[in-house]
């Protein structure tokens, strides 16, 4: 028997079970998994230190939260913060709990608000926007028994509640027949856009939140120019107050570019808005204190409020 095709089949073998050579350039380390929904869900949520109701329905209430040490005399600066969920009422305000805490522990006052929702009687349109700016303006009753600084008060909003945030700096410049239309908005120091969808246009073209738009507004945006108008954010530039958006770049719920092209077309009306991409980050790590987004949330804030 000739041993010499069977050693050549075992070199071949060797051969092609060795790994590969080396070719001097290092492999990319693989990019950590983002944030996902259940593991936000599983964040500690601490209790806030007040409930406030500021209507009648179930929905119609606050959560507020005040620094554990506040001076004598002392007027605090206010995060009227505003959660996500793809307007839709499965989602509460309970997943921003730790955000509130950790924002309180830097100086703020926290006012959290819930809301009718898709899903809830009397939510979406017009509903939900009057709730958001019913339990906005009644920071002013809260001033009367907290010591909050209604002129360093500061939106905050995730995804959905992004969207409202911003729509809560625009809302005065609403037509005078809206049902929206309020004699006499609270005014804002500034907007916290976190991952925000506040062109709802180009939203729905592109399916953010499946079909949570032409659900909020009663039908799809093109159809309904007029509801257009007073709900979206884009359509109601300028809305005179400044914006700092944030965005984690590997957000696949709101598309970064969404959030980039609001801010270029809010200063191209004339607004002091800025967008800020976030490195490896996802879509829920914006409201996690523990994440690498939390010092850009914060920092933005504390910028808006002048609060150092």
């Amino acid at each position: 028997m000739n041993p010499a095709p069977t050693l050549l089949a075992l070199l071949a073998l060797a051969a092609s079970s060795a790994p590969p050579a080396p070719t001097g350039k290092a492999e990319p380390p693989a990019e950590a998994p983002v944030m996902s929904v259940q593991q936000l869900l599983a964040l500690p949520q601490p209790p806030a230190d007040h409930r406030e109701p500021y209507g009648e329905a179930a929905q119609q209430f606050g959560e507020l939260w005040l620094p554990a040490a506040t001076p004598v005399a002392t007027r605090l600066p206010v995060v009227l913060l505003v959660h996500g969920g793809c307007w839709r009422a499965r989602w509460g305000l309970d997943h921003v709990r730790s955000l509130g805490t950790a924002l309180a522990k830097e100086g703020f006052a926290v006012w959290s608000l819930e809301y009718r929702r898709i899903g809830d009687e009397g939510g979406g349109w017009p509903g939900t926007y009057q709730d958001v700016a019913r339990g906005a303006d009644h920071l002013r009753r809260l001033a009367e028994r907290y010591p909050l600084d209604l002129d360093r008060v500061v939106a905050m909003g995730h995804s959905a509640g992004g969207h409202l945030a911003l729509w809560l700096a625009g809302r005065g410049r609403l037509p005078a027949d809206s049902p929206l239309r309020a004699p006499e908005p609270l005014a804002l120091a500034g907007v916290v856009g976190l991952a925000p969808i506040a062109d709802l246009a180009a939203a729905a073209a592109g399916r953010v939140c499946g079909d949570a738009i032409p659900e909020l507004l009663g039908g799809a945006p093109g159809e309904l120019p007029g509801v257009l108008r007073q709900a979206s954010p884009r359509e109601l530039l300028p809305l005179g107050a400044p914006s700092r958006s944030i965005v984690g770049e590997r957000d696949t719920i709101v598309p970064p570019a969404l959030v980039t092209d609001y801010a270029a077309a809010a200063r191209g009306a004339g607004d002091d808005a800025l967008a800020e991409i976030v490195p490896n980050v996802g879509h829920f790590e914006l409201v996690d204190p523990a994440s690498a987004a939390w010092p850009s949330v914060r920092d933005a804030a504390r910028a808006l409020a002048g609060h150092r």
